[in-house]
C-alpha cells in the first residue's frame, strides 16, 4: 500500500508566516503538524513508500527536511506550480501525481496540514477491512462551522450524501482529508478530471464517487484541527502541549511570566514580557510586552507593545510602538 501526503498549497491565510514557508513545517512542540502523520506511516509496515506532494515553491524546504529528518519512507514527488493562480487543485494533483509515480496500489491519501488524534494505523485498518473507499469523518458540532468543509451523511456507516462546502448543511459531520482508494479506482481521478469537473477540492471527487459506488466513513470523537488560520494553529497548539508550554533550552528567558499554552523556540529572547497562548519563533527579541493570542516570526523585535491576536511577521521591527523595518 502507498501514501500520500498533501503539502502543496500556499496558506495564504497564514501569511506572513507561511509566505516562505509551507505550514506542515510549522513548529509544534519538539516537532511540526505534519511529523504527526510521517511518524504514524513510518511505523505502518502496510505502507511501504509515502509520497510527500508539493509544489515548486516548496520543494527545497522539503528536500532539506526530508534528507535531514528521521523518516525512511517519505519521497518528494514535485508538481510543477509556484502560486496560487497556477496550481493544478487537489485532485487534479493527486491525478498528476498517481500517473507520473506509476502508482497501481490501494492508496491512502491525507493532508499534511491535519494535525488529529487517531493513528493513522486505525484508519488504515478501517480501509483494508471495508474493501472499498473510505474518508475519515468528524462531528465539528456546529453547522456554521460545517459549511466550511465537506459535508456528509451516513447510514450504517456508508456516505449517503456528500456537499462540498454546502451553506445550508444538513449535518455537522464533514470529511478531514484522509481518504483511502482501493488500487481498481485510482483511475477515477482521471475519468472525473476528463468530464470536466471541479480539480480543487477532493470533496468533489468524492461526492462524485459516492454516487457511483459505496464509500465508507471512518468516525472518530477526539480531537482534529485544521491548520488553515492563526487561530486554528494556535488551537492545535494548546490541544498538543495540553494548555502547558514549551520553552526550548536554547532561549532565553529573564524578567517574564508566562502563562498557558506558550511556544518559545530556539534563539529567541524574552524580557520583561508576559505571553499567554502565543509562539514566538527562533531569533525573535520581545521586550517589555503583553503578547496574547498571538504569533511573532522569526528574527523580529519587538519593544514595549501590547498584542492581542497579531500575526508579526518575519524581521520586522517595532520598537516603542513605532516599526522601523519589515523584510
Amino acid at each position: 500500500m502507498k501514501a500520500i501526503v498533501l503539502a502543496g498549497g500556499y496558506a495564504t491565510r497564514l501569511w506572513p508566516i507561511t509566505k516562505h514557508r509551507p505550514k506542515m513545517l510549522l513548529p509544534v512542540g519538539e516537532t511540526t503538524v505534519i511529523d504527526r502523520i510521517f511518524a504514524d506511516l513510518e511505523a505502518d509496515d502496510r505502507i511501504s513508500e509515502v509520497y510527500v506532494s508539493t509544489n515548486r515553491r516548496f520543494a527545497g524546504e522539503f528536500e532539506r527536511y526530508v534528507a535531514e529528518g528521521e523518516f525512511e519512507k517519505p519521497t518528494l514527488t514535485v508538481e510543477e506550480t509556484t502560486s496560487e493562480t497556477h496550481k493544478l487543485g487537489v485532485v487534479g494533483a493527486i491525478a498528476q501525481l498517481v500517473d507520473r509515480e506509476g502508482i497501481e496500489e490501494d492508496t491512502v491519501v491525507i493532508a499534511g496540514d491535519n494535525l488529529i488524534s487517531f493513528d493513522v494505523d486505525e484508519f488504515v485498518e478501517f480501509f483494508q477491512a471495508t474493501g472499498g473507499p473510505a474518508i475519515a469523518v468528524y462531528d465539528v458540532g456546529s453547522r456554521e462551522r460545517a459549511s466550511s468543509y465537506g459535508v456528509v451523511e451516513l447510514e450504517e456507516g456508508v456516505i449517503t450524501d456528500f456537499q462540498e462546502k454546502p451553506d445550508d448543511p444538513d449535518s455537522t459531520l464533514i470529511s478531514i482529508a484522509c481518504y483511502g482508494f482501493p488500487a481498481e479506482t485510482l483511475t477515477h481521478f482521471r475519468t472525473y478530471l476528463e468530464e470536466g469537473n471541479n480539480p480543487d477540492e477532493p470533496g468533489w471527487f468524492v461526492q462524485w464517487l459516492q454516487e457511483r459506488t459505496d464509500v465508507h466513513a471512518f468516525t472518530f470523537e477526539e480531537a482534529w484541527f485544521d491548520i488553515g488560520t492563526p487561530g486554528s494553529y494556535l488551537d492545535a497548539l494548546s490541544w498538543h502541549l495540553d494548555g502547558g508550554t514549551y520553552l526550548d533550552e536554547r532561549a532565553t528567558i529573564e524578567g517574564a511570566t508566562i502563562g498557558e499554552n506558550v511556544q518559545v523556540m530556539a534563539g529567541a529572547e524574552v524580557d520583561r514580557t508576559h505571553l499567554e497562548d502565543a509562539i514566538v519563533f527562533p531569533n525573535a527579541v520581545v521586550r517589555d510586552c503583553e503578547i496574547r493570542s498571538s504569533i511573532v516570526d522569526r528574527e523580529t523585535e519587538i519593544d514595549g507593545l501590547d498584542l492581542q491576536g497579531a500575526l508579526i511577521g518575519a524581521h520586522t521591527r517595532i520598537l516603542n510602538g513605532r516599526q522601523l523595518d519589515d523584510c
